[in-house]
């Protein structure tokens, strides 16, 4: 990643698109850039880590008038979500950047202004497919199949036609295709490497920067009455903050970025549009773009529409942040998709903080308070698993900087839990209540307290980036001072723990809890409702099994729903039937929000005749039950295929 030598280091998140509170997915991404902004700070780097808001956008918009609220009312409120979040997880970002700053405006519109001068952006009009969600332009030839849904996230995509600025991609395409041919770690991991170079050698089309439809962002700087494109508005934060225009010093110190951390799926934004914004304005590349996999959840992506997606809040009232970061850097492999499980959270906390950790901690205060009167003089008296000890200590410390430097954090803790199981064995093998019990012995007792509490200074110093409040608790604990003085190096020579020094032992850091329990506590009780009948309604005729065969029943997965407008009831509904795709008009507005719907899989009466519902055809209808009381459910059969035949 860096040279050892190296003396600045900028890391950048995502700014999150406030929409909605951030959940752990996006809790994921800044717990990455968070410890390795610590690493670096702990290495001696002078280093900028950045995260921050994106907060224009035809979707804000949108929501914001939904609510009947102005724009700025709607993101601030959910902005001050996101500092909450952050400071309750013990992020230390040095910059939190809105879009919506004085800062950043002059920042755009001097950039798009600079690619303008270069004959890099001209006016034309747009005709094409958009996705108002993801903010992005798809042109017909990306589309899956010719299928007119986000390759992204499957939504509807809308037919626009505007008058629009281009900036000019396809013009860079052979030199960006130089730049990540001499850069080979540019993008990373690899896999997403490789699908970028086929995505522009596939064609690249000249990008829409501005819109006229919405008047929520950037002014155009030479034609006000175009607002720059949320994603022009949104990269140009980086330079934004790195103190481009503002603080020249500050912008050569930090840029280029060290790394941009991002999701994969918003790889392709930061590694073709962005690097193509730069060279059009003559500035210098990041040096690093990695995209980092999804955060599933008991096997399955989150999405709202399925109720999956996790608060981290809860997780971190609960259990304290330390464990939550612990888990998500332990347990997923960087550059991979991972998987949360609250059990298979709660058995880590319990084995790797509480039984490896907070035992080796504990073990070795409680026997130093015991036996030594909470006060340890130097060791005097060695024995070869005493370097033995030391040795894979002090290896353990180098190659963790190795590892970090290579971004495998998992693999970092891995090998720090081996020395920490390494040293309850340790304890084990050198048997010192035993050797408590002889007065001739008490000089060996003492060299071997002296070292568990030498092995758990270096710990401390290297969980530190990871779990920052437990590891300045273990410090604490130590009768150590200066914590945030600590550097790397201190943890690269062994015996740097000052003899003579008291301990300070206090409670337990590392929690157990009950695997059964807190499953079971954490789910939600099932609201006791009182069925009232339904309303009497007689049976209809018979009908005979072929009459009943005739009606083809399939199921249809909810790919977008919205309101109908001037209408109370009706719902228009975009299903997938895995062959084709279906628009129905349904009466259901009035019992469902489009949220809660979207991501079903319902089922559908596919061979009904079409009908016009309010002007609009309707090509099937929707399998619902009405008690007759005002009290209606979409039947849901979660999980089976679209297209399945229901019999």
């Amino acid at each position: 990643m860096s040279d050892k030598g190296k003396n600045s280091y900028y890391i950048t998140t995502p700014i999150y698109y406030p929409s909605a509170k951030l959940h752990i997915g996006h809790t994921y991404c800044t717990t990455i850039a968070d410890s390795l902004a610590r690493y670096h700070r702990l290495r001696g780097d002078d280093t900028f880590f950045l995260t921050g808001s994106d907060e224009h956008g035809q979707k804000i918009q949108r929501a914001a008038e939904a609510k009947g609220m102005k724009p700025i009312e709607y993101v601030d409120e959910i902005v001050a979500l996101f500092k909450e979040l952050w400071k309750r997880l013990n992020i230390s970002n040095d910059d939190f950047i809105r879009t919506t700053e004085p800062r950043h405006e002059k920042v755009v519109q001097a950039l798009m202004q600079r690619s303008f001068d270069n004959g890099d952006i001209y006016k034309s009009e747009y005709e094409g497919w958009y996705c108002t969600p993801d903010e992005t332009f798809w042109p017909e030839n990306k589309l899956p199949n010719g299928k007119h849904v986000c390759p992204d996230c499957g939504r509807p995509l809308e037919l626009v036609k505007e008058e629009s600025y281009f900036l000019r991609l396809n013009k860079y395409a052979d030199r960006w295709l130089r730049f990540v041919e001499e850069n080979p770690d540019f993008i990373q991991p690899e896999s997403r490497r490789n699908e970028m170079i086929a995505f522009v050698k596939s064609g690249l089309e000249d990008l829409s920067v501005s819109r006229t439809s919405f008047d929520w962002g950037i002014k155009v700087p030479w034609d006000p009455k175009h607002v720059v494109y949320v994603w022009f508005d949104a990269l140009a934060n980086y330079v934004t903050a790195a103190g481009y225009l503002d603080d020249p010093e500050k912008f050569k110190k930090f840029w280029p970025a060290d790394l941009h951390l991002v999701g994969k799926e918003i790889v392709r934004f930061h590694t073709i549009i962005w690097p193509i914004m730069l060279m059009s304005c003559g500035l210098p590349l990041p040096k690093k773009v990695f995209g980092h996999g999804w955060l599933i959840v008991d096997g399955t992506k989150m999405s709202k529409s399925l109720g999956n997606v996790i608060d981290p809040i809860p997780l971190i009232d609960r259990y304290g942040a330390d464990a939550l970061r612990y888990y998500l850097l332990k347990e997923v492999r960087l550059g991979q998709d991972g998987n949360f499980s609250l059990p298979t959270f709660i058995n880590r906390i319990n084995s790797d903080l509480a039984n490896d950790l907070g035992n080796l901690l504990q073990r070795t205060l409680a026997m130093i308070e015991k036996y030594e009167n909470c006060v340890v003089a130097g060791p005097t008296v060695k024995e070869p698993i005493d370097d033995e000890l030391s040795a894979l200590a002090v290896e353990t410390a180098k190659k963790f900087e190795r590892e970090m430097d290579d971004m495998k954090i998992d693999d970092a803790l891995s090998d720090t839990w081996t020395l920490i199981r390494r040293s309850n064995k340790y304890i084990d093998e050198t048997v010192p209540w035993v050797l408590a019990k002889e007065p001739d012995q008490k000089e060996r007792l003492n060299t071997i307290l002296y070292n568990l509490l030498e092995v758990m200074r270096i710990i401390a110093i290297l969980v530190s980036p990871v779990i920052p409040v437990g590891a300045a608790g273990i410090w604490k604990q130590l009768g150590l001072k200066n914590f945030d003085k600590v550097q790397l190096q201190d943890a690269q020579i062994w015996g740097g723990y000052p003899a003579g020094t008291r301990i300070d032992k206090g409670d337990a850091l590392f929690p157990r809890y009950d695997v059964a329990e807190e499953v079971a506590e954490a789910k939600p009780e099932a609201d006791t409702v009182e069925l009232v009948p339904a309303a009497k309604e007689p049976f209809k005729s018979e009908i005979s099994i072929d009459q009943f065969s005739e009606t083809d029943l399939r199921v249809g997965t909810i790919l977008a729903c919205e309101k109908v407008p001037k209408t109370t009831k009706l719902m228009r509904l975009q299903i997938d039937l895995g062959s084709e795709r279906r628009q129905i008009i349904s009466g259901i507005a009035q019992y469902y929000k489009p949220e809660d719907l979207i991501g079903h899989q319902v089922i559908i009466v596919a061979n009904l005749k079409p009908a016009k519902l309010c002007g609009i055809e309707s090509y099937g209808m929707l399998l619902a039950a009405s008690d007759g009381n005002d009290n209606l459910r979409v039947v849901f059969v979660d999980g089976m295929a679209p297209g399945s035949r229901v019999r």
